[in-house]
């Protein structure tokens, strides 16, 4: 095992891989900005290393900085988090240089799944279904429109290295195509440094489910069930659950025995996420594998029991899996949502400000991941999460109810949050009897 482990990231992901750290017997390193001084999980780390400047490209996204961190606490691994730096080859390249353990895949498996469309062509050959579109980069206007009406009207336009909501364009009419077509390409460029824009058919009432594997370095390999992420604002997840409910059992079968051949095919090692589209006849869609540990990760660990930040260190460690798929009992049902610093009627825009009151829910099946506290400065040049509202209850209803309750008890006054917006969720019988998918904040936005 790891003697010191530097995190190299903020916020509530930090302060949960440093607790998982301690409670595996091994020193911190944390790393901050200059409005990060006060950030909750640097009181517990061993040491600190100030990173100097505030916006990312100048910190947590300094590869050089985080490096020479590393260097001057000699430490033997870094944790990406999510974000950031967590899916960077050749940041993982570079620390293997320097004999630092990258705890996530190798440098080569994290191009490979960067480049979604080599990831999308090399689980076609192997027989897993892709969405429907293009398999090489999109080298014109003229291709994009052959393309186009190939695969039919609405479609996609994607970043082939994009992630997180960007670099992606909603293409509903032929005449908005070439416009998309170059905006794409410019985010791309921006975000992902590359210009490669791919091409898929828009699935109108698709639910997006994700499946969560573990395998380890000798192959043996588990799911720990599926998570349902319909729920989503500007291509990004906003409400998590698991299991993904309304489910035949022989699809959520079908999807859990793909996402393990997923992992053997592209011999995946650690913990990661193979996402799919599942459509309203029950096929589904192989979208993209994330190599690295998830924001909604603790409703897999509320219903399997399984620690997997814990088990992605020991995995990187060299360590077996901690379990064997036979011992995993999936139990009840558990509810993620992401308390953002949000103006909702804003279309979702920032809202960073001073928190003059922080109280967090407690009881029963309550857990809160978060960092904030009274009287913590929002900065508005990060994400724009403040915590994580886990609730697990034996079914679907109940754990529905306790989250309800949960949020009634949630307070956090100073500044705007979307609060409000999941507890209408969570009324919304549409939401309760079960008719999601990735469209239904976008077409049901105004009655919130």
């Amino acid at each position: 095992m790891f003697n010191k482990v530097l995190i190299a990231n903020r916020g509530e992901i930090a302060l949960r891989v440093v607790r998982a750290c301690r409670e595996l017997g091994i020193k911190t390193v944390g790393v901050f900005s200059d409005p990060d001084y006060n950030l909750l999980h640097l009181k517990f780390v061993d040491q600190k290393v100030a990173l100097g400047g505030s916006l990312p490209q100048d910190t947590y996204l300094n590869e050089e900085k985080i490096i020479r961190a590393c260097e001057l606490t000699e430490t033997s691994a870094l944790h990406p988090g999510y974000g950031f730096l967590s899916e960077n080859a050749e940041f993982a390249r570079k620390l293997k240089e320097k004999g630092i353990t990258f705890i996530g895949p190798d440098a080569d498996l994290l191009e490979r799944m960067k480049n979604k469309l080599q990831a999308k062509r090399i689980l076609e050959e192997a027989g897993i279904p892709v969405v429907p579109g293009s398999l090489e980069p999109i080298k014109d206007e003229k291709e994009a429109k052959e393309i186009a009406e190939k695969i039919g009207y609405p479609l996609f336009l994607k970043a082939s290295r994009g992630g997180g909501g960007r670099g992606i364009r909603v293409v509903r009419e032929p005449h908005q195509l070439a416009e998309a077509l170059e905006s794409a390409k410019r985010e791309g460029k921006l975000a992902f440094g590359s210009e490669e824009v791919y091409m898929e058919k828009l699935l109108t009432k698709a639910r997006h489910v994700e499946v969560q594997i573990v395998r380890d370095k000798e192959g043996n390999v588990s799911h720990l069930g599926e998570r349902e992420c319909s729920l989503q604002r500007r291509q990004q997840k906003i409400l998590e659950e698991a299991p993904a409910p309304f489910l035949t059992e022989e699809t959520r079968e079908k999807l859990r025995e793909t996402a393990i051949k997923v992992a053997e095919v592209l011999n995946y090692t650690t913990c990661g996420t193979v996402e799919f589209l599942v459509t309203e006849e029950g096929s589904f869609y192989f979208m993209e594998l994330n190599a690295r540990i998830q924001v909604e990760h603790p409703v897999t660990e509320m219903i399997s029991g399984i620690d997997l930040v814990r088990e992605q260190i020991g995995l990187a460690a060299g360590e077996k899996l901690s379990f064997s798929p036979e011992e995993i009992f999936l139990r009840g049902h558990a509810l993620e949502m992401r308390i953002n610093a949000e103006d909702v009627n804003h279309n979702f825009s920032p809202a960073p400000g001073k928190i003059s009151r922080f109280d967090v829910p407690r009881g029963p099946g309550i857990r809160v991941d978060s960092h904030c506290y009274s009287g913590y400065e929002v900065p508005p040049y990060y994400d724009s999460l403040l915590a994580k509202l886990v609730v697990w209850d034996c079914d679907r209803d109940f754990a529905i109810r306790r989250a309800r309750e949960a949020l009634h008890s949630f307070m956090v006054e100073g500044i705007l949050t979307t609060i409000p917006f999941h507890m209408k969720i969570l009324q919304n019988q549409d939401f309760r009897v079960g008719n999601l998918h990735t469209r239904f904040l976008e077409e049901n936005l105004e009655e919130y």
